[in-house]
C-alpha cells in the first residue's frame, strides 16, 4: 500500500524534502514506519524521541496502523512566544 510522509522543520531541512511517497506493508504502524525513516536516514535520529506523529491531520500514537493512502505528518517540535 501506498502512504505520504510530510516532514516538517528540521528534518525537513536536513533532508531538503517535504515529503516523501512510500510502498508500506499491510499493518505497518505509524510507529514502525518513523522507526524505518530513523533508519533509512540515520541523519534524522536525534529527532525519533522527540517527533509527533499525525495522520490524516490528527495526532495518532505509535500503534496507530496505517491504510492504503494515508498521510503521515512527522511533526518536530515547535518553539516560540
Amino acid at each position: 500500500m501506498r502512504v505520504k510522509i510530510r516532514l516538517f522543520g528540521g528534518p525537513r531541512e536536513i533532508l531538503g524534502k517535504s515529503e516523501l511517497d512510500r510502498d508500506v506493508e499491510a499493518g505497518l504502524t505509524a510507529g514502525r514506519l518513523v522507526a524505518d525513516l530513523m533508519e533509512e536516514y540515520p541523519v534524522l535520529e536525534s529527532y525519533a524521541p522527540v517527533i509527533k506523529i499525525a495522520v490524516n491531520q490528527r495526532y495518532a500514537d505509535a500503534e496507530t496502523e496505517l491504510r492504503e493512502g494515508d498521510e503521515i505528518a512527522c511533526i518536530p517540535p515547535v518553539a516560540g512566544g
